[in-house]
C-alpha cells in the first residue's frame, strides 16, 4: 500500500529538509501527539567533547565517558577510561556533571543516550557525544532523558539522521529536538524511576562484589600483594616452553599468582569446558536489522550490550546457526581486542557470535556462574593480560585459554558464589524493566 504526506511549503522551509523520508506519515503522526513542545535549544546548552591526543588514556584521573559506557540510561563505570586533570582543565567546556544528558551523535550508536548519575560527580567526553545541560528549572533532566529514550524521542533522532550517508547529529539538529512541557508532578513521577534504576544497579554491583570477595578470600587472594619487580631472570628453557621472549610475559607477579592458585585444588580450563570459536562474516554482510551478530564490542560481564549492534540476514543466519549460535548456559568469552570478558548466557539469542568470541560449554560438574566469575576476576584477568600482552591489538589464543588455571573450591562455596552472581544479574534485569516501565509511562502520558 502506498503512503504519502501532503505538507505546506512553509513547513519545508522551516525544517530545511526536502527529502520525502523526513516527512513520513509515521513521523508526522508521532510529532503531532507531542503537545506544548519546547525546543532543546531554548532550554539548554549543547557541547561536544574531544579525545586526548593519540587516543591515549590514563589509568586514573577524570572519568572520560564514551558511548560504550551507556547502559540502562546510566554511565557504566566498570570499563571507564580516564583523562588527565590537565586535559580536563583545557577542555572544561565539555565537563559533564550529574544531570547532564549525553547523546551518542555519530554512526551506529546514534539514538543511545544516558543521564549522568551522582556517582560520576564530574567527567569529560569525546567528540562523538553531545552533552546537553538543561538550564530551565521547569524541566527535570532525568525526565528528559527517559523521554528521549522513549519512542517519542527516538523517532525524532531517527528522523533527523535519515538520508545521511554517515549518520551524525550536529548541535543545531539536537537543538531542534522537542520535549513536552509536562507538569512538575508528572515529570517527577517519571524521573523517580531513574533513582530506582540507580538503586538496582548499585545493588547489583554490591552483590557481585560480595561474590568476588568470597572467591578471593577462600583462595587467600584478598588483598594479595603481587608486587612489582624492576627485573627478573629466567632460564632459556622457559623461553622455549612459552614461545615468548618479551619481558612483560615473565613478570614475577604472574608467576606469583599462578603459583598461589596451583598450591590449592585446581584444573586447567580446557579440562572443564569444550571450546568453540565464532566466525567472521565480513563488514559487507552487516545489516541495519535482522539477526544479531554478537561482536567483542557488544560483550560485557553482566550482559550482551545493546550499543552499536550489527545484524545479518535471515538467510545467512540459517546457514550459520547450527555451528555458531550460542546456547543458554554457555559461557561467552572474548579472546580479541579486550580479552577475558566472560558472560553466562541467560536467555536465547537469535544470532551468531563473531570470531573474537569463544563459546565455552561445561563438560564437568562446575557452576557456570562460578567459572565466569573466576575468569572475570584477577585470576582470569591476569592470565589473559600475560598471554595476550605484547601486541598492538591483543589476541588471546584458544590454546592459551585452554591452559588457564582455574581454582576448584568446594561445591558448597561454588553454590554460594553462583547464587550471589545470579542475584546480581536479577538486580540488573530489574533495572532494565524499570527503564522500560518508565518509557511506557511517558508514552502513555503523551498518547492521552
Amino acid at each position: 500500500m502506498i503512503t504519502f504526506s501532503i505538507i505546506q511549503k512553509s513547513q519545508l522551509e522551516g525544517a530545511m529538509r526536502m527529502d520525502a523520508e523526513y516527512y513520513q506519515p509515521e513521523y508526522l503522526d508521532l510529532f503531532s501527539k507531542i503537545k506544548n513542545k519546547i525546543f532543546l535549544k531554548d532550554i539548554s546548552e549543547i557541547v561536544y567533547g574531544t579525545t586526548p591526543e593519540g587516543g591515549i588514556f590514563e589509568q586514573s584521573g577524570v572519568p572520560f565517558i564514551r558511548s560504550q559506557n551507556f547502559s540502562n540510561l546510566l554511565i557504566e563505570d566498570n570499563n571507564l577510561v580516564f583523562c588527565s586533570q590537565k586535559f580536563h582543565e583545557r577542555n572544561k567546556k565539555s565537563e559533564v556533571l550529574p544531570g547532564d544528558i549525553l547523546f551518542a551523535a555519530v554512526g551506529a550508536t546514534i539514538g543511545e543516550l544516558s543521564v549522568v548519575q551522582n556517582e560520576i560527580f564530574r567527567g569529560n567526553t569525546n567528540q562523538n557525544i553531545a552533552k546537553v545541560r538543561i538550564k530551565d528549572q521547569k524541566i527535570d533532566p532525568y525526565f528528559a532523558g527517559i523521554f528521549f529514550s522513549s519512542k517519542f524521542g527516538q523517532f525524532q533522532i531517527k528522523r533527523l539522521t535519515t538520508g545521511n550517508a554517515q549518520p551524525y547529529l550536529n548541535s543545531e539538529q539536537i537543538g531542534y529536538l522537542v520535549i513536552p512541557e509536562l507538569g512538575i508532578k508528572e515529570q517527577k513521577e517519571i524521573s523517580e524511576h531513574f533513582s530506582l534504576i540507580q538503586k538496582e544497579i548499585k545493588n547489583s554491583k554490591f552483590i557481585y562484589q560480595q561474590a568476588e570477595n568470597l572467591l578471593l578470600k577462600d583462595l587467600e587472594l584478598k588483598n594479595f600483594e603481587l608486587g612489582e619487580s624492576l627485573s627478573t631472570s629466567i632460564d632459556f628453557s622457559d623461553i622455549l616452553e612459552a614461545h615468548r621472549m618479551d619481558a612483560e610475559y615473565f613478570q614475577p607477579k604472574y608467576e606469583k599468582l599462578i603459583s598461589k592458585i596451583e598450591s590449592q585444588d585446581h584444573k586447567r580450563l580446557g579440562d572443564l569446558v569444550s571450546v568453540k570459536k565464532g566466525i567472521e562474516i565480513g563488514a559487507e554482510q552487516y545489516q541495519e536489522e535482522g539477526k544479531l551478530f554478537v561482536r567483542v564490542s557488544s560483550m560485557g560481564k553482566f550482559e550482551i550490550n545493546s550499543s552499536d549492534q550489527k545484524y545479518l540476514s535471515e538467510k545467512l543466519y540459517d546457514e550459520l546457526k547450527k555451528d555458531y549460535q550460542p546456547q543458554v548456559g554457555e559461557i561467552l568469552l572474548t579472546k580479541d581486542a579486550t580479552p577475558g570478558i566472560a558472560y553466562v548466557l541467560k536467555e536465547n539469542v537469535e544470532g551468531i557470535i563473531s570470531g573474537g568470541t569463544l563459546r565455552l560449554k561445561l563438560k564437568e560438574e562446575i557452576k557456570a556462574e562460578y567459572l565466569a566469575l573466576c575468569l572475570n576476576s584477577i585470576i582470569g584477568q591476569m592470565q589473559a593480560e600475560r598471554d595476550a600482552g605484547g601486541s598492538v591489538i591483543a589476541h588471546w589464543k584458544p590454546e592459551q585459554i585452554k591452559n588457564v588455571v582455574i581454582p576448584i573450591l568446594s561445591a558448597e562455596t561454588q553454590q554460594k558464589i553462583a547464587e550471589l552472581v545470579r542475584q546480581s544479574h536479577e538486580a540488573r534485569k530489574k533495572a532494565k524493566e524499570l527503564l522500560e516501565e518508565a518509557k511506557r509511562k511517558v508514552e502513555e502520558m503523551i498518547e492521552k
